[in-house]
């Protein structure tokens, strides 16, 4: 009754809406592209020049984080199961340029994932036939759980995570959430604080087990060496301290600049590499440093432009992890302003000191590890930023101290990968036991 209520309320919303939203659509680029796509259009021209009678593996990554929590797993399906067929959908754009950066060579087909039209998932589902299917964290769909459950094909939820936002909506909604989640054949929650609230959801408690953070098993500096090649090479500044920004938001480079600013001038040979999450906004970031007197580069530049400046802006796609590694400390932006944060896992299984502001709501269970085992500090504000980063760029030795300790909080976790693969392996009636 649920499905069918949104279903009605799909089609009176498209009456209502649909020639203005045609004409919004055909107006952006960004949109225009993709509608065809996720309509389905050329997909069974595409999915009929592979060979056929293989094992299909489906993967639904919502954007840019799933994607990355997701590449280890995807690796590990690829040499578990060598003859499969794996298939990765992402819904954004910028996920769906990362996904082709990171997993062109393990990956047998791309494709945008399907508007949630009851037509249009019945074909996606008729033409790719999948044996398994895969979510990624979130993006949960009513018609495409739907189509999954009808075709007898197995789903399993892969690193889930329930935040006190997203719980308070879930059981307020349990009506239309709870039959979704019970779509799955499991849901793998990070956590068991998170399985415990998919049980209070009313999901029936063999459904559901906590394997841990495969975003843990991502960061790991020898699968990403593993991984290296994507992107062309290039090298920061070897004689200066470089502090590593990844993943800035609007708003944040103005909160840090100030501060970086003071530390330029009071701390000899140093560099910065900010990151913002949205490369297009690039441009905007190095205005708002060199507005204080620093010097900028933008990672487009010819590479020998940035050894005599003080700060490089990252405006390319997918090399974050690579200055993680080259650097010498990192701040994990999105923490300093209300967006969540970001992966803290990255820099710390590099071995470098890792900081965060105090909005790190999306990976709260993992900053609450990492701070109850001084594998990173959080500070509350700037200034505290300031005295928190102050004797770590003038200190080799406390910076040495901090990053092992970060290391080791990673390296202890290690093993989420193949955790899945083990309950991947059962749903498909696969004997892993060669991964214990």
């Amino acid at each position: 009754m649920i499905r069918f209520l949104y279903n009605v309320g799909q089609h009176l919303a498209m009456l209502v809406l649909g020639l203005p939203l045609a004409l919004f659509v055909a107006l952006t680029p960004r949109y225009r592209g993709r509608v065809l796509s996720r309509l389905g259009w050329g997909l069974r021209a595409k999915v009929a020049r592979l060979p056929s009678g293989k094992r299909r593996i489906w993967v639904h990554a919502l954007s840019v984080g799933e994607v990355s929590s997701v590449v280890a797993l995807v690796c590990g399906l690829r040499n578990t199961y060598p003859d499969a067929q794996i298939f990765l959908s992402t819904s954004t754009r910028s996920g769906a340029r990362y996904r082709s950066e990171v997993l062109a060579d393990v990956v047998d087909l791309f494709f945008d994932f399907p508007f949630d039209h009851f037509w249009v998932v019945r074909r996606f589902v008729k033409v790719l036939r999948p044996d398994l299917y895969v979510q990624v964290e979130t993006d949960f769909w009513p018609n495409l759980l739907a189509a999954i459950r009808r075709s007898s094909t197995a789903a399993i939820l892969v690193n889930g995570r329930i935040s006190a936002a997203s719980f308070r909506r879930y059981q307020r909604f349990a009506f239309f959430f709870a039959p979704l989640f019970d779509s799955f054949a499991l849901l793998s929650m990070q956590t068991g604080a998170d399985v415990d609230k998919m049980i209070a959801l009313g999901i029936a408690p063999a459904k559901v087990c906590a394997l841990g953070n495969l975003k843990i098993d991502a960061a790991l500096p020898d699968f990403r060496q593993q991984r290296a090649g994507a992107t062309a090479p290039f090298a920061l500044p070897a004689a200066k301290t470089i502090i590593v920004v990844g993943s800035t938001h609007p708003g944040e480079e103005q909160i840090l600049a100030g501060c970086f600013a003071r530390l330029h001038r009071s701390v000899a040979d140093l560099f910065f590499v900010v990151a913002p999450r949205n490369i297009e906004r690039a441009p905007e970031v190095a205005t708002v440093f060199s507005g204080l007197g620093l010097t900028v580069a933008c990672r487009s530049d010819p590479q020998a432009s940035w050894q005599d400046k003080d700060l490089l802006v990252v405006d390319t796609m997918g090399e974050l992890v690579e200055c993680y590694r080259q650097g010498d400390l990192a701040y994990v932006g999105g923490s300093m302003v209300p967006f969540g944060g970001h992966n803290p896992l990255e820099p710390a299984a590099f071995g470098k000191p890792v900081l965060f502001g105090p909005h790190m709501e999306d990976f709260a269970d993992i900053v609450s590890e990492m701070l109850a085992e001084d594998a990173a500090r959080q500070v509350a504000d700037v200034e505290e930023l300031c005295q928190a980063l102050h004797p770590l760029v003038a200190d080799s030795d406390e910076r040495r101290r901090a990053g092992d300790r970060a290391r080791r909080f990673v390296e202890e976790r290690r093993g989420v990968t193949d955790r899945h693969l083990k309950v991947i392996g059962d749903l498909l009636g696969e004997d892993n036991s060669r991964l214990s």
